[in-house]
């Protein structure tokens, strides 16, 4: 594989594609892209980029479990993942969250390939025990749900054994931007919001469950998926330090603030509604996120976070202009 510069999994997802497209701004296009297309739309996140092949995750595995050669690759960045955090299948999610990014890992580690990868805000749980991304705090956390388990026990295995000097992982919180379409019910806010807009209807948000919440006061933490890009590849370079990071703004924002901010960007009046919490989502919802940024700063990471306003604007120009 000595042709490639970098491998991307999950390169035709959501922040896979922003990902390439970036990597071809900066003039890289020896690329060797990674993900399962099957009968999906996702294939029309591929159009534009400039890559020089694309091989199936099973074509892939293999090739790395042969000990094909690293030679000439600088990073391997996996973000090819289970992503829903409704799978309910475990024995899916232990082999393609868990077991794939141990073997992906140990062939870096053996390849003298940077190793980046995915990990969630989901291994967090219900943020009682706040967002820290120290090492001390790592085996401490309770996720709520089997995908952020599955995530939750690779950053187990790469602390235990000592990994998180010579690898990256990325926690990132709640990313949107451009090219979620093929997400469905997946999708952020920002495109539901847009879409109920469009079609005429005002948007509807969850009921707050809580009384130290009122109705869409909830808090999450919201990244452009430009940043998660930009934080991303800056963690892809050897030269800058491994870890295991958070990657959102550090600034908890409401559902009111960014529905009230696709609102602007359409140049519309809000016409906001909330609607009950399904009963089985009521005991796993998280009510406050927000991200501990510290340790990626004083890893030497200082680039500023686009605005909640401009993100969501950003956001809301594409779709319109792909209308």
């Amino acid at each position: 594989m000595n042709n490639f510069s970098y491998i991307i999994t999950g390169a035709a997802g959501f922040i896979g594609r922003n990902l390439v497209a970036e990597l071809n701004a900066r003039g890289e296009t020896d690329l060797l892209l990674v993900d399962d297309l099957g009968t999906s739309e996702k294939w029309k996140n591929l159009v534009g980029l400039h890559y020089e092949d694309i091989w199936s995750p099973e074509t892939f595995r293999e090739a790395i479990l042969s000990g094909v050669s690293g030679e000439g690759i600088t990073a391997l960045i996996h973000l090819g993942a289970c992503s829903a955090t409704t799978e309910t299948d475990a024995d899916y999610l232990l082999d393609n969250n868990y077991r794939t990014t141990r073997d992906l890992c140990e062939w870096c580690l053996e390849q003298d390939v940077r190793f980046v990868y995915a990990s969630s805000a989901a291994t967090y749980g219900n943020g009682d025990d706040g967002y820290s991304d120290a090492d001390e705090t790592t085996p401490t956390l309770s996720p709520l749900n089997m995908y952020g388990y599955s995530k939750h026990m690779f950053d187990l295995w790469a602390l235990k054994n000592g990994l998180l000097d010579r690898i990256a992982g990325l926690k990132y919180f709640n990313v949107y931007g451009p090219y979620e379409d093929h997400k469905e019910d997946m999708r952020s806010v920002v495109y539901k919001s847009f879409e109920q807009i469009q079609e005429g209807g005002g948007v509807k948000l969850f009921r707050s469950h809580r009384p130290d919440y009122e109705d869409g006061m909830q808090l999450r933490d919201f990244v452009f998926v430009k940043d998660a890009v930009d934080v991303t590849l800056w963690l892809a370079n050897p030269e800058n330090p491994g870890g295991l990071y958070n990657c959102g703004t550090g600034q908890a924002r409401s559902w009111l603030d960014l529905t009230n901010a696709v609102y602007a960007a359409l140049e519309k009046e809000p016409d906001i509604s909330f609607i009950d919490m399904p009963a089985h989502l009521q005991p796993k919802y998280q009510y406050y996120t927000q991200a501990e940024m510290r340790k990626l700063q004083a890893a030497g990471y200082t680039q500023p976070f686009t605005t909640l306003e401009e993100g969501v604007a950003q956001t809301v120009a594409y779709q319109l202009n792909r209308a």
